[in-house]
């Protein structure tokens, strides 16, 4: 195989710039308060791209992902529960009752058969509990 030569003294300003353009840089995550940039960056590109694989930014965004799935897997201890135990457990921590989230899952009756686990968190759902919480929506999935 043929690897092309790396043009470094073109990547180095291209990465610069593009550092320099995001509300957070882009390294592996070290600690919470930068884990909390990330997902807030990680929710906005996926309510660009959402599950549009061939979105211009999805790459960028399963790179993303990918940051922050290795801080959580190294940091968080995320219960190993169904989605909806999951859903459950933080609206107890903050006091929420199900006519809270109907905003964000779509209705009183979608709500309680999420909490019921008749029904699936889908990725829009998850994406905006994710932003109610304060998570990933990979905790929702």
């Amino acid at each position: 195989m043929n690897t092309p030569a790396i043009d470094t003294a073109s990547i180095g300003p291209a990465w610069r710039a593009l550092q320099n353009t995001l509300p957070v840089r882009i390294t592996p995550i070290r600690d919470d308060d930068q884990y909390q940039r990330v997902i807030h960056l990680m929710n906005a590109l996926l309510d660009v791209v959402g599950d549009n694989e061939e979105h211009e930014l999805a790459d960028f965004l399963e790179l993303i992902g990918r940051l922050v799935e290795d801080y959580e897997n190294e940091h968080i201890v995320i219960p190993d529960a169904p989605a909806h135990e999951v859903l459950h457990f933080l609206m107890d921590q903050q006091g929420l009752e199900e006519t809270h989230l109907s905003k964000e899952l779509g209705g009183q009756t979608v709500v309680s058969a999420i909490l019921s686990g008749r029904r699936k968190i889908n990725e829009r759902q998850a994406r905006a509990l994710a932003a109610k919480f304060n998570v990933s929506s990979s905790v929702f999935l």
